[in-house]
């Protein structure tokens, strides 16, 4: 009989999405081949402990007010190489309770989507689903992801970006000047919507600045789009592949974090979307070269905006996207072909495989 693979799913960490992050893991927990893999539940509390969960533990915390909570010192966690691979050592009692072949992080946001988690994995060098420390990065920064998508030719919306100390750069009339009216104010590094808020009078731009600087030193403003929301997935390593692309309809402002995930009709999702075919693969070909531009791996969810002259403009791309049972990355590789389970072993086999590719490069100089 073949050894199963032992996977850590790492869920919960140190971001405004924690909770999102609980319910993709809990999602991915359902679906994954038990017969083939062994599971390794870690949770990261909003302090940064890591623990060993139970199934029970995960499903407890899935309320969306809920968080993780460190487990008593005897159960909390250190990751470190071991011999036979990447362990897990128990801090009480200094002793590994088992080594991992791979670790899926399923982090969305901030501390676990930016590549910080993903260089903590490189350097105890175990292979990891999804993109590398680059990757990561860029794609988590919507201010540095857009600046190389515009630098390559890519269809962006137009913005600014105010760091802080910066507010008073711009003044509203100097932004509804470049930008018009209404505008977006966005945290340059989360996700899940959180901190967004569509500025409509001079008074809400206040407000609007102070909540997303809350969430980031680093803010951006951009214009608003008149059109419809079209979503493609993108899975692969050197060759990727898009998904047949989807269709937010939000029933909210605006695609809100409310709407994602705590109002039940919150938005209507089409998929597939109802496009021309040569819509369709127009999408397609800007969400595989996105992918390639900000040095995506693995996975990403690439969000365009369809404007009413079928003008195309990348909005954002997620190289952690959601993986609860209304997300669209999934559901537009269920329709493409690929269901769940399939998506998630083909996810974990392009992570050995570029673990293995780099293991053959060279580290030192051999004369």
């Amino acid at each position: 009989m073949t050894e199963k693979i032992r996977i850590g799913i790492i869920c919960g960490g140190r971001s405004a999405e924690h909770e999102v992050s609980l319910v993709s893991a809990r999602s991915i927990l359902e679906h994954i081949n038990r017969d083939k893999y062994e599971v390794v539940l870690i949770g990261i509390d909003r302090s940064g402990s890591w623990s060993t969960l139970t199934e029970q533990q995960l499903l407890d915390g899935l309320a969306m007010k809920a968080s993780l909570t460190a487990g008593p010192s005897s159960e909390q966690l250190v990751l470190r190489p071991g011999l036979k691979g990447s362990e897990l050592i128990n801090l009480a009692r200094q002793q590994p309770l088992q080594s991992l072949d791979v670790i899926f992080p399923v982090l969305h946001g901030t501390y676990g989507e930016d590549g910080t988690v993903q260089g903590l994995l490189k350097l105890v060098n175990i292979p990891f689903v999804g993109a590398s420390v680059l990757g990561s990065a860029i794609g988590m920064d919507k201010d540095v992801a857009k600046r190389l998508l515009v630098q390559a030719g890519m269809p962006v919306a137009r913005f600014l970006t105010i760091h802080q100390g910066e507010q008073t750069s711009y003044t509203y009339d100097q932004i509804i000047a470049e930008l018009g009216s209404p505008f977006f104010v966005k945290p340059a590094n989360l996700g899940s919507s959180v901190g967004i808020n569509r500025v409509t009078d001079q008074n809400h731009f206040k407000n609007a600045l102070e909540q997303a600087f809350s969430f980031d030193r680093k803010i951006i403003i951009e214009e608003a789009i008149n059109g419809r929301e079209i979503e493609c997935s993108v899975l692969g390593n050197e060759n990727p592949i898009a998904s047949l692309p989807g269709e937010i309809v939000p029933h909210h402002e605006f695609y809100s974090y409310a709407a994602k995930y705590l109002d039940e009709n919150g938005a209507q999702l089409i998929i597939p979307a109802d496009l021309p075919a040569n819509i369709i693969k127009q999408v397609q070909i800007m969400a595989v070269k996105a992918f390639a531009i900000l040095c995506c791996e693995g996975m990403a969810r690439v969000d365009f905006f369809l404007k009413n002259d079928e003008t195309l403009l990348i909005n954002e791309i997620n190289t952690i996207p959601g993986f609860t049972s209304i997300s669209m990355y999934p559901k537009l590789w269920e329709v493409s072909g690929i269901p769940f389970a399939e998506l998630l072993d083909r996810l974990i086999s392009l992570a050995l495989q570029r673990f293995q590719s780099e293991a053959r490069l060279n580290t030192s100089i051999r004369t």
